[in-house]
């Protein structure tokens, strides 16, 4: 019988492939278990006792005047722990978010500590270690090479721009949400490798929905499933893609939540349509650029980074050279090699869980890109690194990239320490922040001034209030506060006239009275009562105005509305003592000892020194 060559061939290269495969597997094999021969247990433990060290400056910062204020200091909801307080955390948008879970942990850790800072830094620092070892073990089975998983971590743990996440007690989100996040594609592994069990799914659901409810950033989890089926090479079928359907729907409705939560405090941008479709999609892969660029040379660090400025209608150059330099990297990723696999994988996990922070579709607040948002997206570009080291063969450059990553690492966890360092305090937080944007944030200038003023530095306050009338000629606080500082320095017609501009762009009843008292003291009367009267019409409970306006009265001889204020006083709050020691006197002066006497005598109760010695002069 004739043979066909063809057929031949065929089953000859078919039993070559098959050859090839299985020797692949066997030599992938050998390298795994010789390197669990060779792999030091104890590295992982190193790393997280390492990160440990390194975040230790972080638990003696404080609270900082950008969103802890908001967030821990002032937020009602933490203060109420109780069956009510915690309907109430999961059932009400709170300054434009819906993240229930990380106010329920604000709420526990207020209820044992306080407002102790340490503790809410230090809780930070705790679920920064366990999202590291989580990191680990999640690579370490995507990849089935710990050295891969031991080069991930390490990144996660020390990498500059991560700090931004677990230094800042208003973070807690970031950390919060990536531990439920790391663990549910964790289970989600398991799942996939342990026959579909339904356990395993539901377990992936539920650590899921706890991600959202920790940050609405979790919502494309249910894309980055399909993702790792993709790299772990699960068939993509109906089945498989109709398992993920509730996955779907529940990134849709958190997706909506946190549309509708934002928008509830006026957080989604408004002026991010000046820029046209054309410049939002340079803008977009600028921020791209800006992420991939500072994974390797993280030295645009600032704790905000603005949306750029348009030149008629055109952005800066660099925004323009993005485009190219993102498609040179896409082009790397999918060209063929021995890493387009990892490579492919490692920027498609980038640019899933970065996808809804690129500000494209509905952009939120003032800022083009955040150094937190790169806390679980790194991640993926982490791996490509990780999988590169971890598959050099020749143990010549091994030791030669080993040398170079050690060096990198040093680099980086010295930036890291200096880098939390910026998160002590206002004074620090700001002072980093305007060199970062001078002359554009004007309320870093301002916070700056504040803190030097209650530090008693009269002048350098004065500079920084006018760095930030400078930046922002309609900044009413700046006004204020820098008049505030010419009253210190005696200054009172620089005062008035700072008054004035705060007046004029925002009338308010302290601008008001202070201005009211600096007139007063230049014997102004007339303008004086002109703006007490103007403070009392603005806040009829604020007593300060009455004060200065019942001196006046007394002054000029009208001692029944001097009595009237102080009788205003005195509904406002009952117990002034200050009110019924000045009644006291001006009853005194109109010869009326028996009221006199009363207010002194109830004045002296409250404390009032100048009372007591009245009492034993004139009350027999």
């Amino acid at each position: 019988m004739q043979q066909n060559p063809q057929k031949n061939m065929s089953v000859k290269h078919k039993k070559n492939t098959t050859t090839a495969v299985r020797q692949k597997q066997e030599k992938e094999i050998t390298v795994n278990k010789n390197e669990k021969r060779t792999f030091p247990e104890w590295l992982p433990i190193a790393v997280i006792l390492f990160t440990a060290l390194l975040y230790s400056k972080s638990i003696l910062n404080g609270f900082v005047n950008y969103d802890d204020n908001i967030y821990i200091v002032d937020d009602p909801y933490i203060r109420d722990f109780s069956l009510h307080g915690i309907k109430a955390i999961f059932s009400v948008f709170y300054q434009g978010n819906y993240h229930p879970l990380t106010q329920l942990l604000y709420l526990l850790t207020y209820k044992f500590f306080g407002l102790n800072a340490w503790a809410y830094h230090l809780l930070s620092v705790l679920l920064h270690l366990v999202n590291t070892w989580l990191v680990f073990k999640l690579t370490e089975n995507l990849s089935g090479k710990k050295i891969t998983a031991l080069v991930v971590a390490l990144l996660f743990a020390i990498h500059p721009m991560h700090v931004e996440s677990v230094a800042w007690a208003s973070s807690l989100k970031d950390v919060l949400c990536a531990l439920f996040y790391l663990l549910a594609l964790s289970v989600y592994l398991r799942y996939i490798t342990t026959g579909f069990r339904a356990k395993y799914y539901i377990i992936t659901m539920l650590l899921f929905l706890a991600a959202l409810i920790s940050k609405s950033a979790a919502v494309p989890l249910s894309v980055l499933l399909i993702a790792i089926d993709i790299y772990k090479g699960r068939k993509i079928n109906r089945s498989s893609l109709l398992e993920k359907i509730p996955f779907l729907l529940v990134s849709l409705i958190f997706g909506l939540v946190n549309i509708l939560s934002q928008d509830s405090a006026g957080a989604i941008s408004k002026y991010i349509g000046d820029y046209g479709f054309i410049n939002r999609v340079f803008l977009f892969t600028e921020a791209i650029a800006f992420y991939i660029i500072n994974l390797v040379i993280p030295i645009w660090l600032a704790p905000m980074h603005y949306f750029p400025p348009l030149y008629g209608q055109f952005l800066p150059w660099m925004y323009y050279v993005s485009f190219p330099f993102v498609i040179l990297i896409c082009w790397f990723a999918l060209k063929r090699s021995v890493l387009r696999k990892e490579a492919i994988f490692g920027l498609g996990f980038f640019l899933i869980t970065m996808s809804v922070m690129l500000q494209f579709i509905t952009p939120i607040g003032s800022h083009h890109t955040a150094e937190r948002y790169t806390y679980i997206p790194y991640i993926g570009l982490f791996y490509i690194i990780g999988q590169w080291i971890s598959g050099i063969a020749i143990k010549k450059w091994r030791n030669r990239v080993v040398i170079v990553f050690s060096f990198v690492i040093i680099l980086f966890s010295i930036q890291t320490w200096i880098r939390i360092g910026i998160w002590k305090n206002d004074l620090a937080l700001y002072s980093d922040w305007v060199e970062k944007s001078p002359g554009i944030f004007a309320f870093g200038y301002w916070t700056i001034g504040n803190t030097e003023k209650e530090n008693g530095d009269l002048q350098a306050a004065l500079q920084n209030y006018s760095k930030a009338i400078e930046a922002n000629p309609k900044f009413d606080d700046a006004y204020f506060n820098r008049a505030k500082v010419y009253d210190d320095l005696k200054n009172i017609p620089l005062a008035i006239k700072d008054y004035s501009s705060s007046i004029q762009l925002k009338p308010g009843a302290d601008a008001y009275n202070s201005r009211g008292w600096d007139y007063d003291q230049s014997g102004d009367i007339k303008s004086a009562m002109h703006d007490y009267n103007e403070a009392i019409l603005l806040a009829p409970k604020y007593i300060k105005p009455y004060f200065n306006r019942a001196a006046i009265y007394t002054g000029t001889g009208n001692i029944s509305a001097a009595i009237g204020d102080y009788d205003t006083i005195l509904k406002i709050n009952a117990n002034d003592q200050y009110a019924y020691y000045y009644r006291g006197n001006a009853y005194f002066t109109t010869k009326d000892t028996v009221n006199a006497c009363n207010d002194w005598k109830k004045a002296a109760e409250l404390g009032n020194e100048n009372a007591l010695s009245l009492l034993g002069k004139y009350c027999k």
